[in-house]
């Protein structure tokens, strides 16, 4: 028998145990392994998908919940590779991001030499009001959870282009038009445009983007809308199932 194999399936049966799931600790006890190797497990059993960690305690993940659901769905390699693929047909870097246990998620970007992804020179997290992936990811969320956010990682203005206070930011996303891209110009990184549009994955709150030079606006909005039809077409070839 697979040694390894054997002691995930133990872990995998002790979070089936407990309905609001359990911390690394309790498992690896009730699992009998020393904790190094269940939280070496754990996080493996994590990026495939078949477990999730909230609020510390660990869950079934989708993986998991789909392996008596029918066709298998996508691993997350599937999403990387259509990014890249995707940011070679744009000739412009394509990022996803995801909005998970009160944070925006910065969970893939695809580029290439010639388009170079935006540098990150302030914290991606804490600053969603500046760049279109923030904007578009905190446009969904409701009121409580975008008072929370805002709250934790207050409104600063980052470019003389950017939203100079939370008010300023609020009056923006009420007038959003959650049918269009997401457009922001030079607010986050000087001399770049970006355009985000919303994902709909089950109750994911999730997003993907384009920048480019500022000398290539003229592009922008036709390579956002050729990217929202390629997903479009991904969700419809299977379900997709973000698990990153």
């Amino acid at each position: 028998m697979i040694g390894s194999v054997q002691r995930a399936l133990r872990l995998l049966e002790a979070v089936g145990a407990h309905r609001d799931g359990a911390p690394a600790k309790q498992l690896a006890r009730e699992a009998g392994l020393p904790l190094p190797t269940a939280y070496h497990l754990l996080r493996t059993l994590t990026y495939e998908g078949y477990l999730r960690r909230e609020n510390g305690v660990f869950l079934f993940g989708a993986a998991a919940e789909r392996l008596g659901a029918g066709p298998a769905t996508p691993r997350p390699g599937v999403i990387v590779e259509s990014l890249a693929r995707w940011a070679d047909a744009l000739r412009a870097p394509v990022y996803c991001a995801l909005y998970r246990d009160g944070e925006i998620e910065l969970v893939a970007v695809a580029d290439t030499p010639a388009f170079p992804a935006v540098r990150e020179w302030a914290a991606f997290p804490e600053t969603g009001h500046a760049h279109a992936l923030g904007q578009c990811l905190l446009g969904q969320l409701d009121e409580r959870a975008l008072e929370d956010h805002l709250d934790r990682h207050p409104v600063r203005q980052l470019t003389r282009y950017s939203v100079r206070d939370r008010r300023e930011f609020l009056d923006r996303l009420r007038v959003m038009n959650r049918t269009e891209p997401v457009v922001e110009r030079q607010e986050y990184a000087l001399g770049t445009v970006c355009a985000a549009i919303p994902i709909t994955v089950g109750s994911a709150v999730a997003a993907m983007a384009v920048s480019l030079p500022l000398e290539q606006e003229e592009r922008l909005l036709a390579a956002i809308e050729q990217l929202r039809c390629e997903v479009t077409t991904l969700l419809r070839s299977f379900v997709f199932s973000i698990s990153i």
